[in-house]
């Protein structure tokens, strides 16, 4: 594993997808998908289904082409179920730094969530290599643009309520990537296998990246 080389890899790509409960069946085309569309940072949540032999196989087929992680971590067995499954990073919805300091001696990516300062300095210290802010939808752009005087040494990813209207807002105020679940995950477009649609929701997140980017 490279740890550097995947974190700026992360950075980069300015999109995590969060895939939650997405059927087996339809994981792989939803993936290809993403892919096609420049989104090749890739969460797959440790509750969906299979999660665990998901990461593995996605690992093992898509390698080359993106960054496969685990979300929703909440304990150190499911960190390590995961880094043994070939996961690449480990987001939580909350800070535990037992799972912080896991994912450090393992050598991959950690992100935890957090909401308050007091919480961000102290996953940073823990060993955090960037922090999740979570939710997002409860404190908007603005909050990590505050953030940036004192904490801006601090790598920071929006998830939850994040979607293509404020992207380029999150990234404008200081955010690395931002981390997109439902308003991305279009469980109807899945459902219909309309992969075309959902290549263009993938396509106009990485454009407000960009632009939020100033490109």
């Amino acid at each position: 594993m490279n740890k550097v080389k995947d974190l700026e890899r992360l950075k980069s790509s300015g999109v995590v997808a969060v895939l939650r409960r997405v059927p087996k069946a339809k994981l792989f085309p939803l993936v290809e998908t993403l892919i096609s569309a420049g989104v090749n940072v890739l969460e797959l949540t440790v509750d969906s289904e299979d999660s665990y032999q998901s990461i593995k196989e996605l690992r093992e087929q898509f390698s080359d082409q993106a960054l496969i992680g685990a979300g929703t971590v909440l304990t150190t067995d499911e960190a390590n179920q995961a880094i043994d499954a070939g996961a690449q990073f480990v987001f939580s919805p909350s800070f535990n730094e037992e799972v912080v300091k896991l994912s450090v001696e393992r050598e991959v990516i950690s992100i935890p969530g957090v909401m308050t300062p007091t919480e961000m300095v102290k996953a940073h210290q823990a060993g955090a290599d960037v922090v999740k802010i979570f939710p997002a939808s409860a404190v908007g752009p603005k909050y990590l643009k505050d953030l940036q005087g004192p904490l801006g040494h601090i790598p920071m990813i929006p998830t939850g309520g994040v979607n293509v209207d404020n992207t380029a807002s999150f990234i404008r105020n200081g955010a690395v990537a931002v981390g997109i679940g439902g308003s991305l995950i279009d469980n109807q477009l899945i459902e219909q296998d309309d992969w075309a649609a959902l290549k263009e929701k993938a396509e106009a997140f990485k454009a407000e990246v960009e632009k939020g980017r100033g490109a």
